[in-house]
């Protein structure tokens, strides 16, 4: 078992490793959750590049910069159980005497005044040390590596497939992307669970190494030539197959349209929300990039403009030539329209919520995941066996669990998602806080969710691309979400901006919670798994969406707009 001696001296020495065992180090379950959540998103098996406390997406940092880690679990090994520490952009800035309702840590990261949110502005800030960048869960302590976004990709996978009318699954089917990392890193895998055959191009040759240790991928190759027989024979035998190849998207792509290949569905995860440190121009070699981004960073983003307009052009075309084309969140078509590419060539293929996924977040439906706090994976096993035996009514809940414990190795502390509807969420954990209170897991279970989400995101080129009433831009929602996960017991809430598309481009929120088997841990559950998932439906409601009127009618959930969805009438007149 780890002490907290250890715990010190891992962060002093700058060689974070996940904590797991039964023993507290903090006063409390709740404080020590948060503690082991830091800790696992800068696990190495977990982390992008946990010396410089990158987690994923370009450079999406869990704390400012050593001395502000180090601080930050000084303060959570010494707090009690009724304060509440501030952090702003991975710095702790306060500890303040609050309530044991309120949260523990209260994480704000990003955000800047809109007139000037902008990545060079932002960059000027982050070199002064007075900001930094958090992604969506990297800042908000709630990544659990490629395994936190898996569902959503297959999801999206199989979506698209139906819609294109290629049947139930990607049996068959060529599926074209690029971009092996962090987030896109589950792409292959869930190509694979889909039935499909995929074929992915990445620059960075670590990231597919990666890829292929986490089992997430199953081949690949520096010949292109070489990939394309591979997905050509896997397509011919029907047989599902990933294959990586070693190079740049955009010539993956332009190389597919000279070949007469067109994919079957075709997207894209690089990070290009992030051009300078997440984005590889084309014609550049790896090495002569890296090289570039810091001895001329204007130059490098020069021709990384020149690159998004190729490679959404590139897009474009296989699109017109009938691939199934979307992008998957990344800001790559903003990127290209920044650059100069008309808008209605940079948006000719929409965004993957937009196409598939805004259906999910009408019903409530988010990216719900929990973790083992002690790192047990039976834990993970017997909630997964909980919902196989008591959820039978969600087929599509049912379904993803068992191909997850068939397909989904385990990274950092054991963890699954799953993408519940609004009213099981608050069920599952009530039952998972029984399984602790009674011993039958090995200790506290965290909850928590991504950040994409219905209730929760002001993303105009992602969540919130083409809102039926035209709020696309309105930031209110996630800074309301945020509020109201903070008055309903979370254990803690982050409000970040710019996360997954870029500084400027969206502000977003998320949580987590910690399940002890105490009385008020059920409390605190009930309440933020009731009300968290009822805000995408609430959110959807107000832009408009019939079906999610219908639902907040049926549930009664209250929306003073819509009368039929108040619980009582007690104290008014009636007409």
């Amino acid at each position: 078992m780890v002490t907290t001696e250890e715990i010190l001296r891992m962060v002093r020495e700058r060689r974070i490793r996940k904590i797991t065992g039964p023993d507290l180090h903090c006063a409390n379950w709740e404080i020590e959750g948060a503690l082991r959540m830091l800790f696992n998103i800068l696990d190495p098996e977990v982390a992008k590049d946990p010396q410089n406390l990158i987690v994923y997406g370009g450079r999406g940092q869990a704390a400012r910069n050593w001395e502000s880690l180090e601080a930050i679990v000084e303060t959570l090994l010494e707090m009690e159980p009724d304060e509440t520490l501030l952090v702003q952009s991975g710095k702790p800035v306060a500890v303040f005497k609050t309530s044991v309702w309120a949260p523990r840590v209260l994480l704000v990261y990003s955000h800047l005044v809109p007139k000037w949110a902008t990545w060079e502005y932002f960059l000027e800030l982050s070199q002064k040390g007075l900001i930094m960048f958090g992604q969506m869960t990297a800042g908000g302590w709630a990544y659990i590596g490629h395994q936190g976004i898996i569902q959503g990709t297959y999801q999206t996978f199989l979506l698209a497939a139906q819609k294109a009318g290629f049947g139930e699954d990607l049996r068959g089917r060529l599926v074209v992307s690029a971009g092996l990392g962090e987030m896109g890193g589950a792409q292959p895998l869930a190509c694979v669970m889909a039935g499909g055959v995929g074929l992915f191009a990445e620059v960075r040759k670590e990231a597919i190494q990666r890829c292929i240790e986490h089992k997430y991928l199953m081949e690949w190759t520096e010949d292109l030539d070489e990939a394309i027989e591979m997905v050509k024979n896997a397509l011919r035998d029907k047989e599902p197959l990933s294959v990586a190849w070693l190079g740049n998207a955009v010539e993956l792509y332009e190389e597919l349209v000279k070949r007469g290949i067109t994919p079957d569905i075709l997207t894209d995860q690089t990070a290009a929300h992030d051009p300078l440190y997440g984005y590889y121009p084309v014609g550049l070699s790896r090495e002569e990039a890296d090289r570039l981004r810091e001895e001329d960073p204007k130059k490098y983003m020069e021709l990384a403009n020149k690159s998004f307009i190729r490679h959404v052009r590139a897009m474009n075309k296989l699109m017109k030539r009938g691939a199934v084309t979307f992008e998957y969140g990344n800001a790559l078509r903003m990127r290209a329209h920044e650059a100069g590419l008309p808008r209605e060539e940079a948006f000719a293929f929409p965004g993957f919520v937009h196409a598939y996924i805004r259906p999910l977040f009408i019903e409530g439906r988010c990216p719900f995941r929990w973790a083992s706090l002690v790192g047990d994976p039976e834990d993970i096993h017997k909630i997964d066996d909980l919902i196989l035996r008591e959820f039978k009514h969600d087929k599509l809940t049912v379904s993803w669990i068992q191909k997850a414990r068939e397909y989904i190795p385990f990274q950092g502390l054991p963890a699954r998602v799953c993408w519940m509807s609004y009213k099981d969420q608050a069920r599952l954990a009530k039952r998972v806080w029984e399984m602790v209170r009674k011993g039958e897991l090995s200790g506290p279970i965290w909850f928590g969710r991504d950040h994409l989400s219905g209730g929760s995101v002001a993303s105009p080129t992602r969540e919130t691309e083409g809102m039926k009433d035209g709020s696309d831009a309105i930031a209110d929602w996630p800074l309301l979400s945020a509020l109201l996960l903070a008055c309903s017991g979370a254990t803690w809430v982050a409000l970040g901006a710019g996360g997954g598309v870029g500084v400027g481009l969206s502000v977003h929120a998320g949580y987590g919670l910690v399940v002890d088997g105490s009385d008020l841990s059920k409390e605190k559950l009930m309440r933020v798994l009731t009300n968290d998932p009822r805000m995408s439906v609430v959110r959807h409601a107000d832009a408009g969406y019939e079906k999610a009127i219908e639902i907040a009618k049926k549930e009664k959930i209250w929306i003073p707009m819509i009368k039929e969805t108040w619980p009582h009438r007690k104290r008014l007149p009636q007409s």
